[in-house]
């Protein structure tokens, strides 16, 4: 019988990982979120589901993406705009959890 550990250092050692390429995970977002909430949230991504927060959290870093290969500068300024109203309505919402949780 394998153990996880012998089939992992098994694949190691025949180089399956060897191609593996990792980003840096941007925890920004898991940070912002008051940690009271970070389990349930955790727990509604597990299930496919995710929070208003976290849905305007996506859809900045959606539009950050988009506004760093975007060159024309009024669609620029038009993405800058959504990234500013979202923010500030993530702002608002994190806020009022901060309130009601006093």
């Amino acid at each position: 019988m394998y153990s996880i550990e012998k089939i992992i250092r098994e694949a190691m050692e025949r180089g399956e990982f060897d191609d593996l390429k990792g980003k840096p995970l941007d925890l920004a977002a898991y940070f912002e979120t008051p940690e009271e909430l970070r389990i349930a949230y955790s727990v509604l991504k597990n299930a496919g589901m995710v929070s208003a927060e976290i849905e305007l959290l996506q859809e900045i870093a959606a539009l950050k993406e988009r506004l760093a290969v975007t060159h024309e500068e009024s669609l620029r300024r038009k993405i800058r705009k959504a990234i500013s109203e979202k923010q500030l309505r993530f702002n608002v919402m994190m806020e009022r959890q901060k309130r009601q949780k006093k």
